[in-house]
């Protein structure tokens, strides 16, 4: 809030609100705070945009723990909450349940035309370009199919299942557990290893060798930054991502992947930390190139 005071809306471009928070150990947002969030930007005459690519896990959030919406579908909590946005985009990866895809919509009809101008150049007309139309077909039936309470309730429950079994074996992990992962403190994991030689990587590593598991660093190798001096400025979190595929793990792949970390806490402390040998310029967590040390 200080450094919005202190640039003024006229330096900022939108206001981009996630939910679930990806980064943030997938919690939710309230509706609550949504609604101010967007209270805000009206009075300010700021673009609000909301990153829905989980709207229907925070809807399942809304319903079981915020008062007033225990009467309502999961559908019409994400359909109130969706009118509070400008604008919204979503990776149709999440919560469409598709493999590819994903969309902009906006309100503001001049800013639609400059967008659909834009796609022009880059992707094609709107009615040719970008997708095919049967991932566009699979994303309107992944948006019908997303809200069945049968499905969140299997889906958080498992998730949550997953997160409670991890801690139990004295592994820190963000907690409560969110919507759609598991996310590990690997800093408190291996207190051994200093940021600059990114625990959380080593732990990416560690479970794909003994497990085979894919999962993702969220800490010194995403946020990191390097000061004048080339010296790292670590990230304020060393995490790590477990996230549940829609659709494919079943009771049997989560207990699987809880066995695995009896393994991980047997050997934590012969782990050692990694050193960046190629990275690129920008968004460096996609392509970087570790040894170990």
């Amino acid at each position: 809030m200080k450094n919005y005071c202190r640039k003024g809306a006229a330096n900022i471009g939108a206001v981009i609100l996630t939910v679930t928070n990806n980064s943030g150990g997938g919690q939710p947002v309230s509706m609550e705070n949504a609604k101010a969030v967007a209270d805000i930007c009206r009075k300010n005459k700021v673009l609000f945009v909301i990153d829905c690519c989980r709207v229907a896990e925070n809807s399942y959030y809304i319903h079981h723990n915020e008062a007033g919406y225990e009467n309502k579908t999961y559908r019409q909590i994400a359909e109130e909450m969706m009118c509070l946005g400008d604008a919204a985009v979503m990776s149709a990866k999440k919560d469409a349940l598709v493999n590819m895809g994903g969309f902009l919509a906006v309100k503001d009809a001049d800013l639609a035309e400059s967008c659909k101008q834009l796609l022009i150049i880059t992707e094609g007309f709107a009615t040719y370009g970008g997708l095919a139309g049967r991932d566009m077909e699979a994303i309107a039936v992944g948006l019908q199919e997303v809200f069945d309470p049968g499905y969140l309730n299997y889906r958080i429950v498992s998730t949550r299942y997953l997160g409670e079994n991890i801690k139990s074996k004295g592994v820190n992990i963000i907690y409560p557990v969110g919507g759609h992962a598991v996310y590990v403190d690997a800093k408190s994991l291996y207190p051994h290893i200093p940021p600059h030689e990114y625990p959380g990587q080593a732990l990416v590593c560690e479970l794909y060798r003994i497990g085979g598991l894919r999962s993702v660093e969220i800490g010194s190798v995403m946020f990191g930054k390097y000061d004048s001096n080339g010296k790292l400025i670590p990230a304020p979190m060393e995490l790590v991502r477990l996230a549940v595929p829609r659709r494919v793990y079943t009771q049997s792949h989560i207990d699987y992947v809880i066995e695995i970390f009896d393994e991980i806490v047997r050997t934590k402390d012969k782990v050692k930390g990694l050193k960046i040998v190629k990275e690129p310029q920008f968004l460096r967590h996609f392509t970087a190139h570790f040894e170990p040390l």
